[in-house]
């Protein structure tokens, strides 16, 4: 049995529909979904965050101004109007190899 504390899986596409989302989720929701989505070779999503107040939204941009694989937002988005914004990622970073004569692992964080 799935609790509320648990961290469910949802399906990467170019859409993410936060509706079923509760907003203090979005902070940690948005860097992990879009990594993913750049490791997928993924780079515009659009963010469905519903007309509502505008509340949800603003937090939304606010968070996209603040993240570096961002490289643009576009509201409203082309499709979904005022209930989404349109996400452009930046390529992922490539993976830099060791230094020549390094005996530093690359996969110690």
């Amino acid at each position: 049995m799935e609790t509320d504390d648990e961290p469910h899986q949802i399906p990467i596409s170019n859409e993410l529909d936060l509706h079923t989302f509760r907003p203090s989720e979005i902070g940690e929701l948005l860097p992990e979904y879009f990594m993913e989505c750049q490791r997928l070779g993924i780079r515009g999503v659009r963010v469905i965050h519903g007309k509502g107040t505008g509340a949800l939204r603003e937090g939304v941009h606010s968070l996209l101004r603040r993240l570096p694989e961002v490289a643009e937002f576009h509201y409203p988005a082309a499709e979904g109007g005022w209930g989404a914004t349109w996400v452009i990622l930046k390529p992922p970073a490539p993976l830099t190899p060791p230094a020549p004569g390094s005996t530093a692992d690359p996969t110690d964080g």
